[in-house]
């Protein structure tokens, strides 16, 4: 892939991120969602996008006719997808999630159209097939729920006798997930001295709440899970960086 193949999908995720989420008011939003296909907000964003796409294939010497193509089909598949959102709860992240994929869709769908040619993808199933991208992925699979789930089982025979410690639901997993994940990318990136500061992070936000409770068997449970957490995400991570394509 050249350096202005890479420009020119960088300029129209450039061009994505600015018209929905810079140039887009909050009340074209609330327009969209109260009145629906009859909101003038909605054509109105729609067609901001396209005027930023026909703006960056302009930029990257598209012939006319492909950039007016290019920005009309972006504005209508943008309008057709906000619309689709437009009748569902905005508030749930997998809906926000599904419309940002779809438009990112049209774009690479565009972008290909631009280049003419397939290639990239089959660069892209190139490395999703490499042993070190499968080798990532499986660590990073690892630290996740099947991680949490052995180390609530090696915690077991100590969970009975902690008190209720008044967190949210589920909270102390998904804080776990995150814990690991920044501390395998750390391992993974050389940085080790960087775990220390993230331990030392923790430590120092857990030891207010800890000091009131004066409960020393909860203090005792929760350093030992997360020493428990790191040390198997350490070592995880040195296994990874062992491998000949992990290093």
């Amino acid at each position: 892939m050249t350096a202005p193949e890479l420009a020119t999908l960088l300029g129209l995720l450039l061009a994505h991120l600015s018209g929905d989420f810079l140039l887009q008011p909050r009340r074209w939003v609330d327009s969209r969602q109260r009145h629906k296909r009859r909101s003038r907000a909605l054509y109105l964003h729609a067609g901001l996008h396209g005027l930023l796409v026909l703006l960056v294939l302009g930029i990257a010497g598209s012939e006319p006719a492909l950039a007016l193509a290019g920005a009309l089909l972006v504005a209508t598949s943008h309008a057709l997808i906000d619309l689709g959102k437009a009748h569902l709860d905005p508030r749930r992240l997998r809906w926000f999630l599904l419309d940002q994929l779809l438009h990112l869709a049209v774009l690479l769908g565009l972008w290909l159209a631009w280049l003419g040619s397939l290639r990239p993808l089959a660069e892209i199933a190139a490395w999703l097939a490499s042993p070190q991208t499968l080798t990532l992925a499986g660590a990073y699979l690892l630290v996740t729920r099947p991680m949490a789930i052995a180390i609530a089982l090696a915690m077991r025979p100590w969970s009975d006798e902690v008190s209720d410690p008044g967190t949210l639901v589920a909270a102390g997993a998904r804080i776990g997930m995150l814990e690991r994940f920044l501390v395998l990318t750390l391992v993974l990136l050389d940085e080790l001295t960087a775990v220390g500061f993230l331990l030392t992070a923790k430590s120092v936000l857990r030891f207010g709440d800890l000091r009131e409770h004066r409960d020393r068997k909860l203090t005792e449970y929760v350093l030992l899970g997360t020493l428990l957490s790191v040390s198997a995400t350490l070592a995880l991570g040195l296994l990874v960086r062992s491998t000949p394509w992990g290093g």
